[in-house]
């Protein structure tokens, strides 16, 4: 594993990242990261701009869980110009449990309005930009237009998105949908195991690239 640098991200959550296991990611799992990762890596190796768009069909977890992991995991891994994004095939809103299981993680998370889709500052480090959570689709404004990574993460949008305008690659890499667990005992349970398997696997990721 490449030595790690220095950096300022936030204690809890590089306590948390030491204590990831890539081992436990099953051969066949890394066979669907591994195009993702040939990307990043591609994009380095000629010092190019890396963004990444991920899409969930409501914006509201899973695609959030692995926007905010990767920027992170970009940091960690000191991979220079990763740009991290989120959208979905319909506007709904974060749902709060995502900031939660986020805080609980070390994240720093302010919400920075109220209304049915508040916008909330996700910040991983201490010299860093806050990461911008909001629900959106993934052709919203905010969202880079061309040039990027459409990494899918959830079946539905796979399946209702078999084309994104703009893109240049296109990436199924789902996650089990926690929102099943809603308002029962194991939720926090659920989403804190979701939000894990993410960062393992974009811990993974980022473990194989090659900083030049």
């Amino acid at each position: 594993m490449k030595k790690i640098i220095e950096s300022s991200l936030f204690l809890g959550i590089e306590e948390l990242i030491k204590d990831l296991d890539p081992e436990i990611i099953s051969e066949g799992r890394k066979g669907v990261l591994q195009p993702l990762t040939k990307f990043i890596q591609s994009k380095v190796s000629n010092h190019q701009e890396i963004r990444l768009n991920f899409i969930c069909t409501h914006n509201s977890r899973r695609s959030h869980l692995a926007q905010v992991w990767t920027q992170t995991m970009a940091y960690h891994f000191n991979i220079k110009n990763v740009h991290c994004y989120s959208g979905g095939t319909e506007t709904t809103a974060l749902f709060p449990m995502v900031a939660e299981t986020l805080k609980n993680s070390g994240f720093k998370i302010k919400k920075l309005s109220e209304n049915r889709n508040p916008v909330y500052s996700i910040k991983y480090a201490g010299n860093e930009h806050p990461i911008i959570g909001f629900s959106k689709k993934n052709d919203d404004d905010f969202n880079p237009k061309s040039e990027f990574a459409a990494i899918m993460t959830c079946s539905q949008a796979d399946e209702a998105c078999p084309f994104v305008p703009g893109a240049e690659k296109r990436f199924p890499i789902t996650f089990e949908d926690p929102k099943v667990f809603d308002n029962t005992p194991q939720q926090t349970e659920k989403y804190s195991e979701r939000s894990m398997q993410i960062a393992t696997e974009l811990f993974y990721v980022f473990s194989q690239i090659n900083p030049q």
